[in-house]
């Protein structure tokens, strides 16, 4: 990866809440006053999302004391503690500015029926994860690669074993059918007399 790559995916959090446009949504934001640190709630409806990555941000507008408010925050900021979803809204643009121009129940949008309220996440690094740096290291030196060749060999001891378990089978065929001559002519003698 490249140097900015790696210092973004860094920065990533692991589990991102989905943003769907024309939600309701609970965002649960750090905020720091002097030496305190406390939670604080703002609830509103997504009005836009954009950007991918580190980059990306959703904008929550709500109506405050007859005054409309907009913030926009990052969805991997460390003071972004979570996303509740609330209600889910029915949404046919990518961007609802025309909300802006409205006042009272019209700021709203309609509830999606029969809609489950289900806070969903979306896992971003579990797979870029499971590739540990340290790997890449030994893979410039020869002698790991002799381990690769390795691997391969003991499949053809597998197809070795089973060809050897053969004519095992058969040498334990011979002494079953000389028992099995053995005591035929007993059974004649027996029966002869």
């Amino acid at each position: 990866m490249d140097i900015i790559k790696s210092i973004e995916h860094e920065q990533l959090k692991n589990k991102i809440p989905e943003l769907k446009v024309g939600n309701t949504v609970r965002v649960h934001v750090r905020i720091k006053e002097g030496n305190k640190e406390r939670i604080q709630v703002f609830e509103g409806i997504i009005i836009k999302v954009q950007g991918g990555g580190v980059n990306q941000s959703f904008t929550v507008r709500k109506i405050s004391y007859g005054v409309g408010v907009e913030k926009t925050f990052l969805v991997h900021s460390p003071l972004v503690e979570k996303v509740e979803l609330v209600r889910v809204g029915k949404a046919r643009r990518a961007r609802l500015f025309y909300l802006r121009d409205r006042l009272g129940k019209a700021a709203k949008t309609k509830e999606q029926v029969g809609a489950r309220i289900e806070n969903r996440e979306i896992t971003i690094k579990e797979d870029l994860v499971e590739e540990p740096v340290v790997e890449e290291a030994p893979v410039e030196s020869a002698p790991e690669e002799a381990p690769a060749v390795e691997t391969a060999e003991p499949t053809v001891q597998e197809t070795v074993d089973t060809v050897t378990e053969e004519p095992v089978e058969t040498v334990k065929e011979e002494p079953v059918k000389e028992e099995a001559k053995t005591e035929e002519p007993a059974k004649e003698d027996k029966k002869a007399e």
